[in-house]
């Protein structure tokens, strides 16, 4: 056998990084990635590293051989052809683990057995004697993997799975592998805050899997010294002397890790049995008086330190009756981390996203994991207040917090085929608009916008610090079947999430219809939930669950753009100004003055935060609360107010009591325009601007209007060029208006 061996160390999907990484830190050579698993190369002190000190690894597999095996029969030949003799003695114990895939030989109990039947015909053949087969502890594992007709023979070195340590002996109702445990840490930075010195927490601790994992990163305790077999040691070529010169290295390490580890680490439960394996697993394993584990509620748990890592695998709930009853478990769970654990680092494992969501905490990195077969998200949190919320249900409708939790359900299952075509229409829109907005640095747009007449949504990405998706439903006609529309909503919504790169409590869905008199000043929800975002240099304030609208026209960044450029040294006029972004846009492009009126205060204030957030404040910058039409008519009797940029972007309709009286645009737009005109000082432009999409410019005596509607459609909204018109207006005789870049 040459000095330099081949491996393979296999790990459940989802590890295959963190096992490289653990692999090269051993000394593993040439360590490369592969699915399930990593390939390496070396000695037998590699190897057996790997056995004694990997936390993420299930097998380590030594590679004996490989050869085509396209028929039973050629499996049996290659198989027998190996000297078993030099592997083995004849009367040794004996299993054989047989997987096979993209072959032709598919029937995996009767692939084993053709294998089982050549190894122990060699040795009847040639002593007389056979070896037994034993399938819990035999002497010798053998391992094949049959992919694309070629068998791959490999002795399993571990034995057992690595991930069985020797200490657990109960496992509780649901019990986390111990390899998955510790693969939940490192994601979760725990070596790290080990070394700083902060504690961890377990406060749903089971048997106490998590702590115990824990305590062996934190004290340099290598994983399989507490187990009492592997499958290399009645293997003929095992190097004993090897092996036992890296244990007692490894009991060294133990020692002095224990000696040296300061942290504090707690486990808590409410099951008082679990709580009784965990203390029988820390005994086990060695651990009792390093590890504290006691039986108590998670919402009573309390740091001790001002940093640490709270790490938890809270029950999932697999039956709709069991999801409602663990709500409010995660509920007490978020309450309790917001409200006394702030500073913390938190990392929960869950198979449920919706149970997850109701902590009520954004989390800032989120990996794919699998308990077992059940696919699971590891999110980790910074327990900060500003990454706080109010779940859906509280601050949204029960019936946005429904399909929300329904659709995060179905994003757990294997996309229908209408979800993979939105989810390859979403895809391809994002390659190419993403492009356009990295280019154009644009960080707000529309990504999608009922391209597929099925799913008639329109997608609008805001991009702060983090990655957040508006979701607006067009309200279906009658004629389609509600379930049918419900049911391609949810469809969308499950792929969403994955396609933009986003975590399920950064989207937020309306559900547009047409709203009347006061109802778009409503809130929709009560979350309170700001987002700071840039265009144009200009930083804005928007809100993404309270309000049908977020504060900010996308389709309009043109025109503020435009207006920015226009501004300097200007006076201008925002009408019908909603949350004063156009105002943020003339103040930052250097207006002289600036003058905002709307009618409702409470966009007034946001346009007082939009312009604080940039710097702006004071008496040129005045803010009026009126309502627009009667403001307008009074100014334009006084004529004591010159304006030389005016923006006039009037609502459709308008019935509000809070009006001087109702508003028809196309009826009512001429006289709206002149008395807007009339403000104008010499060689002033007034920029008009409408959503309604009959829209027809009247004749506007003694003015000048040039239509620049399809250049102040941004390239995000230009699949519906009738998403709003614009016109530059000026009075006769003051020249032609200059467009400017739009």
């Amino acid at each position: 056998m040459s000095e330099t061996l081949t491996f393979f160390a296999t790990a459940p999907l989802g590890l295959e990084r963190l096992l490289l990484e653990e692999l090269a830190a051993l000394g593993a050579g040439d360590a490369r990635e592969a699915r399930a698993g990593v390939e390496f190369s070396g000695g037998l002190a590699e190897a057996y590293r790997a056995c004694l000190w990997s936390r993420l690894a299930n097998r380590v597999l030594l590679k004996l051989t490989e050869f085509p095996a396209a028929t039973p029969e050629a499996l049996y030949a290659g198989i027998a052809a190996m000297d078993w003799a030099e592997h083995m003695v004849p009367d040794a114990s004996l299993a054989v683990d047989f997987a096979t895939i993209r072959s032709a030989i598919t029937h995996t109990r009767y692939g084993a057995q053709k294998v089982k039947d050549a190894i122990v015909d060699q040795f009847r053949e040639l002593c007389g004697v056979r070896p037994t087969v034993e399938l819990a502890r035999p002497d010798i594992r053998v391992n094949v993997f049959v992919d694309r007709d070629t068998a791959h023979v490999s002795l399993d070195l571990s034995g057992e799975s690595l991930h069985k340590r020797g200490y657990r002996l109960e496992g509780g109702a649901a019990p986390l592998k111990e390899n998955l445990a510790a693969a939940v840490l490192l994601r979760a930075g725990w070596p790290e805050i080990a070394r700083q010195g902060g504690d961890l927490i377990d406060p749903m601790c089971g048997s106490g899997t998590l702590p115990i994992e824990a305590a062996l990163m934190a004290a340099d305790i290598a994983p399989g010294l507490t187990r009492e077999h592997f499958g290399f040691l009645r293997w003929k070529g095992h190097a004993a002397p090897l092996w036992e010169t890296l244990k007692a290295e490894a009991e060294d390490r133990r020692e002095a890790g224990l000696k040296a580890c300061k942290v504090a680490i707690h486990g808590y439960d409410l099951d008082r049995k679990a709580v009784h394996a965990a203390l029988g697993n820390l005994e086990r394993a060695g651990l009792r008086g390093h590890v504290h584990v006691e039986k108590a509620s998670a919402e009573t748990v309390r740091p001790r330190k001002p940093v640490g890592l709270l790490v938890v695998n809270p029950p999932y709930g697999e039956r709709l009756g069991e999801v409602e009853t663990l709500r409010p478990v995660y509920e007490a769970l978020g309450q309790t981390l917001q409200s006394h654990f702030q500073g913390w680092r938190a990392s929960v494992l869950t198979g449920n996203p919706e149970l997850a969501f109701r902590l009520g905490i954004r989390s800032h990195k989120q990996y794919r994991l699998f308990n077992g077969a059940l696919e699971c998200k590891l999110l980790n949190f910074e327990i900060d207040p500003e990454r706080f919320f109010v779940p859906h249900g509280e601050g949204e409708s029960g019936e946005v917090a429904r399909l929300l939790r329904r659709a995060a359900a179905l994003a757990m299952q294997p996309a229908t085929p209408g979800a993979q075509m939105f989810a390859n229409r979403l895809r391809k829109n994002l390659k190419s608009l993403g492009r356009w907005a990295r280019q154009n640095q644009v960080s707000c747009y529309r990504v999608y916008d009922a391209d597929l007449p099925e799913y008639a949504l329109a997608l609008d990405i805001y991009q702060g610090d983090e990655r957040w998706l508006h979701v607006q439903e067009y309200e279906a006609p009658a004629s389609v079947d509600p379930k049918k529309a419900e049911g391609r909503l949810l469809e969308a919504l499950s792929v969403m999430p994955a396609v933009l790169e986003i975590a399920p409590d950064h989207l937020f869905l309306k559900v547009r219809r047409r709203q009347k008199g006061a109802e778009q000043y409503e809130k929709q929800a009560e979350g309170g939930r700001f987002l700071l975002v840039e265009e144009g240099g200009c930083k804005l304030w928007v809100n993404l669950q309270d309000y049908l609208d977020t504060g900010l026209f996308l389709d309009h960044r043109s025109t503020r753009l435009m207006i920015q450029q226009k501004a300097g040294g200007k006076r201008f006029l925002n009408l019908f100004a909603y949350t004063g972004s156009a105002t943020v846009h003339a103040a930052v492009g250097g207006a002289v003055s600036t003058t905002t009126v709307d009618m409702s205060n409470t966009y007034l204030d946001w346009a007082r935060r939009n312009l604080a957030a940039n710097g702006l404040a004071g008496s040129k910058h005045e803010l009026i609360q009126a309502d627009c039409l009667a403001w307008l008519a009074e100014e334009s009797k006084r004529q004591t107010r010159r304006y030389d940029l005016i923006f006039l972007d009037p609502p459709t309709f308008s019935n509000s009591k809070r009006m001087h009286a109702a508003f028809d645009i196309q009826k009512d737009h001429p006289e709206l325009i002149r008395q807007a005109a009339s403000l104008l000082a010499p060689g002033g432009l007034l920029i008009f601007s409408t959503n309604f999409r009959k829209f027809r410019l009247q004749s506007l005596d003694g003015l000048v209007a040039e239509d620049i509607s399809v250049k102040s459609i941004p390239t995000d909204f230009q699949r519906n060029p009738r998403i709003h018109y614009c016109w530059l207006i000026r009075r006769e005789g003051d020249g032609h208006a200059d467009v400017g870049t739009v």
